[in-house]
């Protein structure tokens, strides 16, 4: 018995760290594209204190390419709202794993304690 214990214990451990390494990688990517939503919010800002005439440039391999300002202004909210909504995709897959690593938490700590039983009953027996 204490054999299936011990290897239902290590299969679920796995789960776990397979779990563990999933949260890891995508708070990885959350941090990521926080870093790039702080960016291109400053962006946005030194766009708006621009005046209307103003010349703006949109680097294009290793050339400038003159852009307009407002489509400037355009592309950059643009990238603001999708890196938002990676951003909560994220959240949503964080939240997602942590579940399912609290399930797997509670399944190990089950298994341990079923494990120890069972080790104190074969110790009893010998």
């Amino acid at each position: 018995m204490a054999d299936g214990v011990q290897k239902r214990l290590q299969s679920e451990l796995d789960k776990f760290q397979t779990v563990q390494k999933d949260v890891a990688k995508h708070i990885g990517l959350r941090q990521q594209l926080e870093g790039q939503l702080s960016e291109n919010t400053l962006v946005k800002e030194e766009l708006d204190r621009l005046d209307e005439g103003a010349g703006v440039y949109k680097m294009v391999g290793p050339t400038l390419i003159k852009q307009d300002l407002t489509e400037a202004k355009q592309n950059v909210q643009k990238r603001i709202d999708y890196i938002k909504g990676e951003l909560k995709r994220h959240e949503n897959v964080i939240k997602e794993l942590e579940k399912k690593a609290d399930a797997h938490r509670e399944t190990l700590n089950k298994l341990q304690h079923q494990f120890q039983q069972a080790q104190v009953k074969a110790a009893v027996k010998s």
